[in-house]
């Protein structure tokens, strides 16, 4: 849904497949995350989860 959400709204993103790219997995679990999608934002934070209140600011 976050995936859809961005391409929807025209957001331009970097996706990291973690079935397809097993290397981002460890990145993300020092990062504190057990779960995906995790969205980094450009200010450098990022969440996890469908977060629609967080995406509508990218939009």
């Amino acid at each position: 849904m976050t995936k859809k959400f961005l391409e929807q709204h025209n957001v331009a993103f970097v996706e990291h497949n973690i079935d397809e790219q097993p290397e981002f997995v460890d990145e993300l679990k020092a990062n504190g995350f057990m779960a995906t999608p995790v969205v980094q934002l450009p200010d450098g934070n990022a969440f996890s989860g469908f977060r629609p209140d967080m995406l509508r600011g990218l939009a």
